[in-house]
């Protein structure tokens, strides 16, 4: 009886465990299209944004197999952990301790066993989980394997310190060796970084000539090109983590130095400070990384590494500790010895005091959790940073050193550095976009004239719709652009929207950019991405952003009369995205 009983007991959980994952499934399904009728929970240029790949892909990493883990041989456990990287980790984190999406730890995860598990992988959830089985991107096999492997302590990457990053230092041209005044013809104030995402490069091209100046080797998906105080040099940072520091003086500018100071990285920037504490100019650059959760200040001649510190602490909200906080936007202060350094996960804005390194001062200001990208207000005193997936503006008074305000606005916000100009009735606002709806919200920025206004929502234009990455203006342009390169619907991805600044009621006229491009019908996506202004505020140009095998291109509109101007084509020109003005980056300018 004993034995018999215990057989029946043990039929019986198997049939309510194969119920259970029935339920489960079926559930699953049905609030996923549920959701998907109603466009709640997250949205699908929110998804395409989240779950990019991650550099640490092919890492080297500590790894240590769990006991009560399912098994896995060591081939199944490479190919899972490549693909997590590659298009997890966005969302849950390098240590699956939860970023955007949740956190995928074993004592979580054990607990949910398997197939519970494997449902969740396969179908999706309306939290924002991709159905990754019936969107046909994983075989049912290998959603079985991520199950097992999500079940697995994750394995760690390896920090970064001081000692690897000298190993990778090098001064390519030193000081002393390089031009002591300007040795070509370029107007260099016009010249254009253009981003070759994946190729690894920067295009250097004459705004004036529309030429290319130069490709120049860098890291891997460039995120951003940020331009010295004076004007000089040009800095470049690769998600890979790779900073380039090209000098626009030489006859043909190119790389004189550059390090690799993490194995992930988004941001970097400058010291601009003159004042009182002393003339900063070019002095330092500075770098922040995703992987390990820290930036590094550098010596701005030489790319040296002087200082390294992390940013792993509690967040702002539940006050508990993040193993993974990653440095998002820096910018440099204007009004004082200062970098502005905006941390992810924790939530925080570090003002880091960089007028004596041997004795380093941070004031720490809290917002909302999950800060990535922002810009500063027309007066360069308020830089106003997206907390994304907390839907607010973080309002930082970069005069005082406090917390202006925090400002509900729209899905998902992703600004650029968003966008300046006076508004008919509001007076200055500062403009952003949302990933995850067709709003762009605009708060006012003059507590002075407009004090009524002031660090709060004062109105929303209407869009084409979701996945919009950058909006931009300039003082001597009467017109705001907005892209959405991520919508799903081709015909908003290829164009983009601008708006009358002095009769925004009217709303927006469709400028068809990647129809315009003219390019080979290769069935490349032609997503058309990141409105910059040429110096003189007269021009517009845009990326046309294809496949690495597609054509892609650039083109420039006439920003007084919205026609094609030109178009630049090249087979350089492979998967350009972001491009940068110097003048424009050099001072603030958008």
């Amino acid at each position: 009886d004993h034995y018999l009983g215990g057989g029946i007991q043990e039929e019986s959980h198997m049939k309510n465990h194969k119920l259970t994952r029935l339920a489960a499934l079926v559930f699953s399904t049905l609030v996923w299209n549920a959701v998907a009728q109603h466009k709640e929970g997250i949205t699908a240029p929110e998804l395409n944004y989240q779950a990019g790949s991650s550099p640490l892909a092919n890492t080297p990493m500590y790894q240590s197999m769990n006991p009560n883990a399912p098994k896995m041989t060591q081939v199944e456990f490479d190919k899972a952990r490549q693909t997590y990287f590659e298009r997890c980790a966005g969302c849950h984190g390098v240590l699956r301790k939860g970023a955007t999406g949740k956190p995928l730890t074993p004592d979580l995860t054990l607990a949910k066993g398997t197939d519970y598990l494997k449902v969740f992988i396969a179908y999706g959830s309306p939290a924002g989980m991709p159905n990754w089985q019936t969107s046909g991107e994983m075989t049912e096999a290998e959603v079985d394997m991520m199950a097992r492997y999500i079940q697995q302590d994750p394995p760690q990457p390896p920090e970064w310190g001081m000692a690897d990053m000298k190993k990778t230092w090098k001064v390519i041209v030193p000081p002393k060796d390089r031009p002591t005044r300007k040795m070509n013809n370029y107007n260099i104030a016009n010249i254009f970084s253009t981003t070759l995402r994946d190729t690894g490069e920067v295009a250097l091209i004459d705004g004036d000539t529309k030429q290319i100046i130069n490709i120049v080797k860098t890291g891997y998906a460039v995120h951003i090109s940020r331009t010295s105080a004076s004007g000089r040099y040009l800095f470049v940072i690769g998600r890979d983590g790779r900073v380039n520091m090209i000098d626009l003086w030489m006859p043909t500018p190119d790389n004189v130095a550059e390090i690799r100071m993490g194995l992930e990285a988004r941001s970097v920037d400058t010291s601009k400070y003159k004042g009182k504490e002393g003339d900063f100019t070019d002095k330092l650059a500075i770098a922040g990384a995703y992987w390990p959760p820290q930036f590094v200040i550098m010596d701005g001649n030489t790319l040296e590494p002087i200082k390294i510190v992390s940013t792993r602490g509690m967040t702002v909200d539940t006050q508990e500790y993040h193993p993974e906080p990653r440095v998002a936007s820096i910018v440099a202060s204007h009004f004082k010895p200062e970098f502005i350094v905006n941390v992810k996960e924790t939530g925080k804005t570090l003002m880091v005091d960089y007028s004596n390194l041997d004795a380093l001062k941070i004031t720490e200001l809290g917002s909302a959790r999950y800060l990535h990208d922002g810009g500063w207000d027309s007066t360069k005193r308020y830089f106003m940073v997206a907390a994304n997936n907390s839907n607010k503006i973080g309002v930082v008074d970069a005069k005082e050193g406090k917390m202006e305000a925090v400002v509900d606005v729209g899905k998902t916000p992703h600004p650029g550095r968003g966008a300046n100009f006076i508004h008919p009735q509001f007076g200055p606002v500062w403009a952003t976009g949302h990933l995850g709806d067709e709003t762009i919200s605009l708060i006012g920025t003059d507590p002075k004239k407009h004090k009524q206004y002031a660090f709060k929502e004062v109105a929303k234009l209407k869009g084409p719709g979701g996945g919009a990455l950058f909006i931009k203006s300039h003082p001597q342009s009467s017109h705001l652009y907005s892209d959405a390169p991520l919508n799903p619907d081709p015909k908003i991805s290829q164009s983009v929207v601008v708006y009358d600044i002095k009769n925004l009621d009217k709303g927006y006229t469709v400028l068809p950019i990647a129809e315009w491009a003219g390019l080979a019908d290769d069935g490349g996506a032609k997503r058309v991405v990141q409105p910059e202004f040429n110096k003189a505020g007269d021009e517009v140009w845009f990326s046309v952003w294809s496949a690495k095998d597609k054509q892609s291109a650039l083109v420039v509109v006439d920003d007084k009369t919205l026609k094609l101007k030109a178009v630049i084509k090249d087979p350089r020109i492979i998967t350009p995205t972001g491009h940068f003005n110097v003048h424009n980056t050099q001072h603030d300018v958008y």
